[in-house]
């Protein structure tokens, strides 16, 4: 993979700056990803994350908040006794390898100062984290355990001797022997990935020095992102448009949507399992409910065949019986006879079938519009999942226990009711405010408690979305264009072009009968096409503020 030594080397570079920091908080992003809080008078607080997921194995220094699983893991709560509150006296990498050595000194429950090493392995498919007493050089434990039937010549296990992976006989990058230039750099210089040594064989043959190449990569600060590939060196070789950022922050947003997800997904799976249950559910309860429906709407044709066969009892009983109808001229009724049964108690069957047919179709027409409001209710919520954070899935959550959806397990703590939803809440200038909601709780609230009578409503057209209220006294053609895009994007339709948003006054706004939470109608209202820019969008919803004079 492209977090290969010489990137992890830089990124270290700039971990040396904490050496001597503080070990704070240590929370569990993920079951395979953690996030240490660090604090050192001369350079602030910082937050370092090391994730040991297999395809997104890295270390960095990120600025955002991350929600942390409500329970920790047994390694995380192992991390907290054992080196919470100790301070990070050294940061090395093993060499140039994929490896990363912290050494931490803590105090025991006796306050005896105890010495410990933090290894971050980042291998890929093998990637772990081992903490080591460094007296004994013993394993306490490991994020993954790798029992001996799985890896014989390396155990990663509690009380096993910690030992570094075997790696070839391989130049140091610094100093390079004779290199064969028609071979891969991977095996002939340790650090190197395929993709920096297709960069390196690519830019010396093309005449640029083996020693330029390997300054320009020492002196770099930045993460460069392609359209599968990236590198703190840029790529020449791929000949594609790159995303160039500071290094920390490129490997925090580089999978950031991703680990997203998989958070969302680890906290949040019986919201989604739930939502998907029922929508199946109802899909497959529909159909059924209509074939009954229109095998009702033909009631009356039973009552002609009890009526027929009283009017032929003296007939001879046959499975079937082809009579002349009474009510049209000229018909012959094919009656179906159960044979077990006389021709009298036929009809008698007949009759309590047309009674019960008549009166189902009354009660049918009632839970087919019931099943289509669930139907749309939980398609809402699945297309609301697509873009919620974790915040708001939680509050989805909770929308779904209180409708008796999903049960809390027993001893799990219940979701604690926010004052206010987690809602979207943007400036654009001094005297306008934009809101916009992403589940059906934040669009109640938006809709029927936080907006104003006057205040403009957009929504999507056609489609599940966001409710997006514009609160201004004068409202723009340039702040009705932002707001419609803001609605457009936390739709179904956000990767669409000239999307319609509908709009209108709060005051032209009902809400729908016997429908789930967030269905309106609307008196009268004015449509507006739009293109979403995602990087604007982003940019002001992570910001909170936009300009005013920007064009949407």
């Amino acid at each position: 993979m492209p977090f290969d030594g010489m990137l992890l080397n830089r990124v270290v570079n700039q971990l040396k700056d904490y050496e001597g920091a503080k070990i704070g908080k240590i929370q569990c992003l993920s079951d395979e990803e953690v996030l240490f809080y660090l604090h050192k008078p001369q350079m602030g607080s910082a937050r370092l994350a090391l994730s040991a997921h297999s395809n997104t194995c890295r270390l960095y220094l990120c600025s955002s908040q991350k929600e942390p699983l409500p329970n920790p893991s047994p390694f995380v709560m192992m991390l907290r006794k054992r080196i919470s509150q100790g301070y990070i006296t050294e940061i090395e990498q093993m060499g140039y390898d994929r490896l990363v050595r912290f050494h931490i000194s803590a105090s025991n429950e006796l306050s005896d100062r105890v010495e410990y090493d933090l290894y971050a392995e980042m291998m890929g498919k093998y990637a772990n984290l081992v903490l080591v007493d460094s007296a004994s050089n013993t394993i306490i434990d490991c994020l993954k355990r790798i029992p001996v039937f799985e890896n014989s010549k390396r155990l990663l296990h509690p009380g096993a001797k910690y030992t570094l992976p075997e790696k070839p006989e391989r130049y140091d990058p610094l100093h390079p022997g004779p290199l064969n230039l028609e071979k891969s750099l991977v095996s002939q210089i340790e650090g190197f990935s395929p993709t920096l040594s297709w960069e390196f064989l690519f830019r010396m043959q093309n005449g640029q020095p083996y020693e330029q190449i390997m300054q320009e990569l020492e002196s770099s600060t930045h993460l460069y992102k392609y359209d599968k590939e990236f590198h703190c060196l840029q790529l020449t070789h791929l000949k594609q448009s790159e995303t160039a950022w500071p290094l920390m922050e490129g490997l925090e947003k580089l999978f950031e949507a991703d680990e997203v997800k998989k958070r969302i997904a680890l906290q949040c799976g019986d919201v989604f399992k739930a939502v998907d249950r029922e929508i199946k559910k109802l899909s497959r309860k529909l159909p059924r409910l209509q074939e009954s429906l229109a095998e009702s709407q033909d009631f009356d044709r039973y009552r002609q065949y009890g009526d027929v066969l009283f009017a032929n009892l003296y007939l001879d009983k046959q499975p079937v019986l082809q009579l002349p109808s009474f009510e049209e001229e000229g018909v012959m009724l094919t009656i179906p006879i159960d044979m077990r049964y006389s021709l009298k108690d036929n009809a008698n069957l007949f009759y309590k079938k047309y009674h019960k047919f008549k009166r189902s179709i009354e009660i049918l027409n009632e839970q087919i519009e019931e099943c289509c409001n669930q139907l749309e209710y939980f398609e809402t919520l699945r297309e609301q999942l697509n873009y919620c954070s974790a915040d708001d899935v939680l509050e989805i959550r909770q929308e779904l226990a209180d409708r008796h959806f999903i049960r809390f397990k027993q001893g799990s703590a219940r979701q604690k009711r926010k004052k206010m939803p987690n809602i979207v809440e943007i400036h654009m200038g001094d005297a306008t405010t934009i809101y916009a909601g992403k589940n059906n709780l934040q669009n109640q609230f938006i809709t029927w408690n936080l907006a104003h009578r006057g205040d403009l409503w957009f929504h999507v057209k056609d489609y599940h979305g966001s409710h997006v209220v514009l609160r201004s006294e004068n409202p723009t053609e340039n702040e009705i264009r932002f707001a419609a895009s803001l609605a457009a994007w936390f739709s179904k339709g956000r990767n669409s072009s000239s999307v319609p948003i509908d709009y209108t006054k709060i005051s032209n706004l009902k809400k729908v009968p016997k429908k789930g939470p967030g269905f309106v109608t609307m008196k009268s209202y004015q449509t507006i096409y739009i293109d979403p820019d995602a990087h604007k969008l982003e940019a002001a919803i992570k910001t909170k503020h936009v300009d005013e004079n920007e064009v949407f």
